[in-house]
């Protein structure tokens, strides 16, 4: 068992650049490409993921101090440490559930493509890890390996469901035709918060508030730009943390090339997935008729839109406030604040971006997470300890907002908590 552990680490720690070039590859030789078309393809999008990644890392290395410069200068003390999705993600793969979870969740995605119970299939096999950090929590508490395997793919079903349901607003506001996003960080934010933002947008007088990108630069003309709202954004943030004059223009800077360049990035993507959703359209047209299949990939490919970044930099001071005004809240946002992005994407694309809604919905949202969070501290904990996770330097306790806060998750879990 520990041998198929460690080959399935060394596997996953070959990154979504390595692993999604081989994945799309075998998807398009599977549709009947020629080899070195297929070959084109996953060299493409591997090539697009290099730079969104290289994107989201300037992204998060620009913000995440930021966000912890906001804390530290306020002085804000909670005993429960955010230590983010990469801690939660080591926890995940650290359990013994980890060893089933890629070939049982792909079983899981042919069988419900076969029977039509979806649409998207899934390639985004790191983000496995969110099934896999629930699988293992019912397995601490229950003892039980069957147990833990249907709670992930409950999660699993959870997520290619809301898939399915989301890709057409990928396609519509994101211009992302024939792709899905099954990232369960992202997907636990649509089942409450789509529905909300279709609330607010019938609120008198709030439904009329409206702030998107292209409404600013008709307003502001070259100053309403995306690059301009990246540079603002960006410095009042630099503010907020104290930072020196320089470091603020510096972190302005690196905000502004987060707003130019993940589109960019995004296209060079579409350039690589088109012949494969293609390929599969047609595949699928001979052998089952009209029917659509979409590709589900990681939610970086969403974050790049000018609204989100902009929703998500105005949520970061918001997060830190609210955490410590929040009656009963015990989580101090951390780790996660720079996973805020993938957090509101699809807030975002329900309100079709218009950043004054998506910043009340994601407001409401992860106060409900830091909640949720707080809720489930003591078994995130246990997880660490089970999986040798090296704690933060006088912690006892920690939590993450991206899995201890998923609305999935905590439901699948309280429902197996019952019986044990």
């Amino acid at each position: 068992m520990d041998g198929l552990v460690e080959a399935l680490q060394s596997f996953l720690a070959l990154g979504p650049t390595v692993i999604l070039p081989v994945a799309i590859f075998l998807i398009g030789m599977g549709f009947g490409q020629k080899p070195g078309k297929a070959f084109r393809s996953g060299l493409t999008i591997g090539v697009a993921f290099v730079g969104i990644f290289l994107v989201v890392d300037l992204l998060v290395s620009n913000l995440g101090p930021a966000a912890n410069g906001m804390v530290e200068r306020f002085g804000i003390e909670l005993n429960v440490i955010d230590v983010g999705w990469p801690g939660a993600a080591s926890m995940a793969w650290a359990s013994p559930i980890a060893a089933f979870i890629i070939p049982l969740g792909l079983l899981v995605n042919v069988i419900m493509l076969v029977t039509k119970t979806t649409k998207t299939m899934n390639v985004d096999i790191w983000n496995f890890w969110h099934f896999t950090f629930t699988g293992a929590m019912v397995y601490t508490i229950s003892g039980s390996m069957a147990l833990g395997l249907i709670a992930a793919v409950l999660f699993q079903i959870t997520c290619l469901k809301i898939a399915d349901w989301t890709a057409p607003m990928l396609s519509d506001y994101f211009d992302l035709p024939g792709i899905s996003i099954a990232t369960g960080s992202t997907v636990s934010y649509a089942p409450l918060g789509i529905p909300l933002v279709k609330l607010l947008q019938k609120v008198p007088v709030v439904k009329n508030w409206n702030a998107d990108p292209d409404t600013i630069q008709k307003r502001f003309g070259v100053f309403g730009e995306s690059i301009f709202i990246g540079l603002i954004l960006g410095i009042g943030l630099g503010l907020l943390a104290g930072y020196p004059a320089g470091k603020v223009i510096q972190i302005g800077m690196a905000m502004a090339g987060v707003m130019v360049l993940m589109p960019r990035m995004v296209k060079i993507l579409m350039e690589g997935l088109t012949p494969v959703s293609e390929s599969a359209r047609e595949f699928l047209r001979k052998r089952f008729g009209d029917r659509d299949i979409y590709i589900g990939l990681d939610a970086a490919v969403a974050i790049g839109h000018p609204s989100v970044i902009s929703t998500a930099l105005i949520l970061v001071p918001i997060t830190v406030a609210i955490a410590v005004f929040l009656p009963g809240n015990n989580v101090l946002p951390f780790g996660d604040l720079a996973t805020i992005p993938f957090i509101v994407a699809f807030i975002v694309g329900a309100a079709r971006g218009n950043i004054v809604h998506s910043v009340i919905v994601g407001t409401v949202l992860i106060a409900l997470s830091l909640y949720m969070a707080t809720d489930l501290a003591e078994i995130h904990t246990q997880l660490a300890v089970d999986g040798k996770f090296n704690m933060p330097e006088g912690t006892h306790l920690i939590s993450s907002i991206d899995q201890g806060g998923n609305l999935i998750n905590y439901v699948i879990y309280k429902f197996f908590a019952l019986f044990n």
